[in-house]
């Protein structure tokens, strides 16, 4: 984080923050310690009450380089501690033998837990989800728990034991628009009530915690417990959203649960960052009963930074996650996923061009949703974040209404997947799709259900109720290839004697519709989300044929091409950049053509050596939100001799004024001071106590010197701004000073370099519609205004006795917590907080810290 004078650096009252007051309970944990405890801190453990109190620190990033070193000082103090452990003999050298092999082994003991935990997990969601989807449509007789597919097992011919709720037509669509209501309108309570943060997917702001971006709560226990309960409801509700980005946060949520039971991964981000990405592969191994692919995907896209370790970690957590996922075998078909499928015939040579065809609508349909989902995230950011829960209830309303008559949007869309993915054989059948007759009425419905769930995708994707993109788009590029399978179905039936299907046998079926819906599906989930090799592996996972690896290949070739003609980045990428999250993309390319000294910040607030007073140090804490300050000799000479971060600095004073013995006169030292009579809040070598601090209370100085960084990343000013730029995304620093023969020239960070970048993006190609805030003010007064005519319609009618809302602006149902995502923007040059980066003081008036 930049250290900047600001230009109004007035104080704001306001309550104690989290990291404030986490300091107040360490600090009160050291007062209290025995006299028969140690005599002193070491360093080890005075690095390890920092890092503890870091973890309160919300909206700020972790410097991986700062970390690394800290990881070092832990492992050598580690080493010191066992050094001849092997020499003892007796109790106390099994023991100490027993705690190391413990110690080295808490890795494989943490992901065999979080995988097991996550397949558990996903098991009873998907038993659940079912349940709750066909309970919609009717319910068993014999069971009332059981879904349709459990009540009907094992009949043939029919079902008598499923009965649908009415023989009225109209009554059952009455009663499948109020579940759907309902459904959804409990979801966004909850979401709301308890846990903002488990609204939406949770892949981007995955990506971003990965990378180091601190969102406090956004994996604690009650998002995890909320996460877990919502989604099953908000698929059943029949919102077009899916499960498969949820769960991946939810996976992600139990994997940092877990792990804080464990000393090894409670202060340390790095060891977490493995855990965390472990857990971004069995969220998708469960999803799509693929772990090789969710291992691709934590690779491909989640993981900033994946060393060997890492993967094998990552491959054994799915592997536990899809072992106990089968073993509880929610289906009773053996399978991971209700839409895994086997296909037994191969495919021709000639359907190439067909593949290139659903490869082009793959890449067209992710540039569309992307560009319109975006619009619409906007106008509820700006017109309806006061309205949560009622817009997720409408949305599911209307969902139903439209939904119903047609039969591929009625049922739930994993569902609709296996339908259209099936081979016509065997007599699998369903509302005739497999009947020639019915040939072109299937494809006109097959044609409407892409159209209007594309429409759906785009309004519903962001709701704030758990909600991923993964299964509708799947869905709809499933409908859009069964189309066009049956389409080519026909063509090859009308003309068969022709030259193009000379490779077609006689008496056997040439065309199967089937795959085309499987690789459609591909087609739009690599579109959506811009990922390739993943893709074609979770797809071959999930039909075993080896046969059909090169038409995946194929179409997820061609859509990659096609999406990259639009822009970069999937939806994850592009949520990353409108709620202005600090995130440099490793598969972004640059080619700016300047120094680092144009990007950097000059007017840079620093802290001289010595002379400085324990109140201005205090003041400047007060007046600042900064993250760190660089040390210089003197502020006229700028000879720079260190960096010591903002945390670092507040626990330092913090451990000082404890006792209150030192006078706000006291002059500070950021280097070691000419003279030892000087009062240390750290420890050096001998030890210091507060006790022995209490004894030389009459000092007034204080040596802040062992909480600085002497070394801090460094470049020249004419380093070119794409070598920077690499610094932060390999090695990920908080800040790197800017320093010319010696002296502090500035401070660059991720939050100087994205402004830059989109700088010279909006100038060379400026992408603001003025004219699209006119469109979105006239919708919203559209809105309002029905509205306001429904109120007064059924104020009327029900003789005053019902009122709906409170008039324009007021909101209908408003309770618990707002998101604070809601109060982030996207990049906008022009904008001062944009970017969060920790320099920003976000208070939501909400603590999102895990309850107890």
């Amino acid at each position: 984080m930049t250290s900047r004078s600001p230009n109004n650096p007035a104080p704001n009252p306001r309550r104690p923050s989290l990291p404030e007051r986490a300091i107040s309970r360490r600090l009160s944990a050291l007062s209290t310690r025995s006299n028969g405890a140690a005599t002193g801190t070491t360093q080890h453990e005075l690095t390890e009450e920092i890092a503890e109190i870091k973890r309160y620190e919300d909206f700020t990033t972790i410097d991986w380089v700062q970390d690394a070193a800290q990881e070092q000082v832990r492992r050598r103090a580690r080493r010191k501690q066992n050094a001849g452990v092997f020499e003892l003999k007796g109790s106390l050298g099994w023991r100490r033998r027993l705690e190391d092999t413990y110690d080295a082994g808490q890795a494989w003991i943490v992901v065999t837990l979080v995988g097991a935990a996550i397949g558990l997990n996903a098991g009873f969601l998907n038993i659940i989800t079912e349940w709750l989807s066909d309970i919609k449509l009717g319910y068993c007789t014999t069971a009332f728990y059981l879904n349709e597919n459990f009540c009907c097992w094992g009949d043939e011919k029919g079902c008598p034991e499923w009965h649908r709720w009415s023989s009225f037509w109209p009554l059952n669509y009455f009663l499948y628009f109020v579940f759907s209501t309902v459904f959804a309108l409990t979801s966004a309570s909850l979401v709301k009530a308890f846990a903002p943060y488990a609204a939406g997917s949770g892949i981007s702001e995955i990506k971003c915690i990965i990378a180091g971006f601190v969102m406090k709560g956004f994996l604690g226990f009650w998002t995890l417990i909320i996460k877990s309960i919502c989604l099953p409801l908000a698929i059943a509700s029949g919102l077009s959203v899916g499960k498969e980005g949820p769960s991946v946060h939810y996976a992600v949520c139990t994997g940092n649960v877990i792990s804080r039971f464990f000393g090894k991964y409670k202060r340390n981000a790095s060891k977490t960052r493995e855990i965390l990405s472990a857990c971004a592969a069995a969220g998708v191994a469960v999803a799509f009963g693929s772990p090789i692919g969710g291992v691709l995907f934590s690779l491909e896209e989640m993981s900033s930074y994946f060393p060997l370790k890492t993967m094998w970690r990552s491959y054994f957590c799915a592997l536990v996650a899809t072992a106990v996922l089968a073993a509880m075998n929610p289906f009773w078909t053996g399978q991971l996923v209700m839409f895994q499928v086997r296909y037994d015939r191969s495919w021709h040579f000639f359907e190439v061009i067909f593949f290139v065809f659903i490869g082009i609508f793959g890449g067209l349909y992710g540039a569309f949703v992307m560009k319109w989902n975006l619009r619409a995230q906007a106008f509820r950011k700006k017109y309806l974040t006061k309205y949560a829960i009622l817009e997720s209830t409408l949305l599911a309303a209307g969902t139903a209404i439209l939904c119903f008559p047609n039969m591929f949007l009625r049922i739930d869309m994993t569902e609709s997947m296996e339908i259209l993915f099936l081979e016509c054989e065997a007599g699998r059948d369903y509302g005739g799709l497999c009947e020639a007759k019915n040939r072109w009425r299937m494809a006109m419905s097959l044609a409407f259900a892409t159209i209007l769930r594309t429409f759906l995708v785009i309004i519903s994707y962001g709701c704030k109720v758990p909600a991923g993109i993964f299964v509708p788009s799947m869905a709809i590029g499933a409908s859009f290839g069964r189309m066009v399978g049956i389409l080519v179905q026909a063509l090859h039936e009308a003309f068969p004697q022709a030259r193009f299907f000379a490779a077609c046998q006689p008496d056997v079926a040439c065309i199967t519709p089937g795959t085309y819906a499987f690789l459609g599906a591909g087609a739009a989930l690599s579109g959506i989300m811009h990922i390739t090799v993943s893709v074609v592996v979770i797809m071959f996972e999930l039909t075993g044929a080896l046969t059909y690896i090169l038409p995946t290949m194929i179409v997820v070739g061609v859509t990659k091409a096609v999406s990259d003609r639009f822009g970069r980045g999937g939806i994850a990428d592009r949520m990353i950049w409108f709620n202005g999250f600090p995130f440099l993309d490793n598969k972004e390319e640059h080619t700016f053509g300047v120094p680092v000294s144009q990007v950097m910040t000059s007017e840079v607030t620093s802290l001289p050596s010595s002379g400085f007073t324990l109140k201005a140090v205090e003041q400047l804490l007060a007046q600042s939100k900064y993250q760190g300050f660089p040390v210089v000799e003197d502020r006229v000479s700028k000879i720079l001799l260190g960096y010591i971060g903002r945390t670092e600095l507040r626990y330092a004073i913090d451990r000082t004024r404890k006792e209150g013995f030192i006078s706000s006169n006291a002059k500070c030292f950021f280097t070691q001071p000419p003279s030892t009579v000087v009062q240390t809040p750290s420890v050096a070598a001998p030890p210091v106590t507060f006790d022995a601090i209490e004894d030389a209370s009459g000092q007034q100085s204080v040596d802040f010197s062992r909480f600085i960084d002497p070394t801090p990343l460094s470049v020249h000013p004419r380093l070119p701004l794409e070598t920077v730029m690499e610094l932060f995304k390999k090695m990920g620093p908080r800040v790197i000073v800017v320093e010319y023969r010696g002296r502090l020239a500035g401070l660059v960070t991720v939050k100087d370099c994205l402004k830059y970048q989109f700088k010279v993006e909006a100038q060379e190609s400026s992408t603001h519609d003025p004219a699209l805030d006119v469109r979105q003010e006239k919708l919203w007064g559209l809105m309002n205004s029905a509205a306001d005519w429904l109120a007064d319609r059924v104020l009327s009618v029900s003789g005053g006795r019902i009122k709906l809302g409170g008039g324009r602006g007021s909101g209908f149902v408003q309770l618990g917590m707002g998101d604070p995502r809601d109060q982030l923007s996207p990049i906008v040059v022009s904008s001062r907080h944009d970017i969060l980066e920790g320099t920003e003081d976000v208070d939501s008036g909400v603590e999102l810290q895990a309850r107890p």
